[in-house]
């Protein structure tokens, strides 16, 4: 691997020569591919969570992630689609242990309001969603509207009800003030850490470059400091390994801003490092050569104050409509339709398990969010495009509801409400691929969802002898060819 000059010698100068060289070994090693299992849905699927048959060994630092001895063909894994599973990069499986530090420093027991601000495409908010306290709401916010779209496909597949994606940039979060108790901050940064994932990560690597990221990271800090309240936690993490974009910038965040180090215990076999300054911050450092996977880098900073002291500054963006808390917005329930009559409301509803909802509308799509969360929802809706929010239940085509596909991946969708028609890793793969379906001769007419080894895949449409192929277009498996994969059970 061919690493900039400027590169090396600065981190010689950072860590000595002798751990430069190592370091620069560990990059030339092959990377090792591991990933993140959906504990919460494989139990609704009927699955205890099983050790994948690919896998090499555990991840040591998160209860479900797994090393894979290879890199299988994920797109023909039918279960990658149904959201049994998130490939991620084992660094960045270390906010397990970052949020149960947090947890045990605040004592939490209680739902949170947390936001993942540089979401996509959505590994750390995939995982963030399934450590949360049972009754959270996570918002996960992307800047860049591509892949604000993958990010909103891939927590679609993850399948919790207590979700929305946004797209907007950190300072749109300016006037929700005391709104999150965490903040997940994964800030865009140099890429030394992906260097030998990324050949481009090299190519783009400058002094220069790094000098406009740790500048661009402080400002993306300051402009979301006011939405985390006081005595919430910010998990600033990066993907690089300089101490400009690292420790010093989670120094000046302390400093500047107001905020305590919290330290994450970590076991010395697991070959993390810690302030490469020499200094005695509490951050954490996985560096290829020491640890199995790419660079990353981690801290966990507590706002100063105390979270009882905070203000709902967020709720003066609520639509005076919806100021009163639990309220619906019936101007948006009724957008694009006249009203909701009581039956089809039933109907919908009779989609979902449990009762506790808040209908959203949005022209001709209806979903539901927890009612907890329903003012907190439309105040970021005043402030942010929305993605998707809550569960994507229905569409309104003609005059007929027609269930949207993220409600078939959803864990709180009522399965029984619709005929269910098992189908061959064959049939499954062209489903995906949005193909035409045959399905059995005694499938009933009407909507119909689709499963593989129990775990919905979406909804066809059985039309006399065929189906309706209800797949979105724009996450179907686009390759003609297919090598057949799976990664969890043989």
């Amino acid at each position: 691997m061919d690493l900039p000059k400027a590169f090396t010698e600065y981190m010689a100068h950072l860590i000595g020569e002798e751990a430069c060289r190592r370091l620069e070994q560990g990059l030339a090693d092959e990377p090792q591919v591991s990933i993140r299992l959906n504990r919460r849905k494989l139990a609704g699927c009927g699955h205890e969570c099983p050790v994948p048959q690919s896998a090499d060994v555990a991840v040591p630092w998160c209860r479900t992630g797994y090393y894979l001895k290879d890199r299988p063909a994920f797109t023909f894994d039918p279960l990658l689609h149904a959201g049994a599973y998130y490939v991620q990069e084992a660094g960045s499986m270390f906010l397990e242990q970052a949020f149960a530090a947090l947890s045990a420093d605040a004592g939490f027991q209680e739902p949170l309001m947390a936001l993942d601000l540089c979401a996509a495409p959505g590994g750390k908010s995939t995982h963030l969603r399934s450590l949360l306290p049972e009754g959270s709401f996570l918002v996960s916010n992307e800047p860049m509207r591509p892949r604000a779209q993958v990010l909103s496909e891939n927590m679609m597949k993850w399948g919790d009800p207590a979700c929305m994606v946004t797209n907007g940039y950190p300072a749109d979060f300016s006037a929700l003030e005391h709104l999150f108790d965490v903040v997940v901050t994964d800030v865009p940064c140099s890429g030394e850490g992906m260097f030998r994932k990324d050949e481009g990560a090299i190519a783009d690597w400058s002094p220069e470059n790094v000098e406009l990221c740790w500048k661009r990271q402080r400002s993306i800090i300051a402009d979301i400091w006011p939405a985390l309240k006081p005595g919430g936690y910010l998990i600033y993490s990066t993907c690089t390994f300089n101490a400009l974009e690292d420790e010093d910038n989670v120094a000046w965040i302390a400093r500047e801003l107001g905020a305590d180090l919290i330290p994450v215990p970590c076991a010395e076999e697991w070959g993390i490092q810690g302030d490469l300054t020499g200094g005695s911050l509490p951050v954490y450092h996985f560096l290829p050569g020491w640890t199995r996977g790419e660079g990353f880098f981690l801290a966990v900073l507590r706002k100063h104050g105390q979270r009882e002291e905070a203000e709902d500054g967020w709720r003066a963006c609520l639509p005076r409509k919806a100021a009163k808390k639990g309220k619906p917005d019936k101007k948006d329930k009724n957008k694009g339709k006249n009203e909701i009559s009581a039956s089809e409301l039933t109907t919908l509803s009779g989609w979902l398990s449990g009762s506790d909802w808040e209908w959203l509308a949005e022209d001709t799509q209806v979903s539901a969010v927890p009612k907890e969360w329903a003012d907190a929802c439309r105040a970021v809706k005043e402030c942010l495009t929305v993605m998707h929010c809550g569960v994507p239940v229905a569409e309104l085509k003609g005059r007929d509801w027609v269930p949207r596909h993220g409600l078939a991946l959803n864990r709180v969708c009522c399965r029984d409400s619709f005929p269910q028609v098992e189908l061959s890793y064959e049939q499954a793969v062209a489903y995906l691929r949005k193909e035409a379906l045959v399905l059995p001769a005694d499938t009933p007419k009407g909507f119909v969802m689709l499963t593989y080894r129990n775990f919905p895949l979406g909804f066809a449409k059985q039309i006399g002898n065929r189906a309706n192929n209800l797949y979105p277009d724009a996450w179907r498996i686009r390759s003609g060819y297919v090598t057949p994969c799976s990664v969890l059970f043989p």
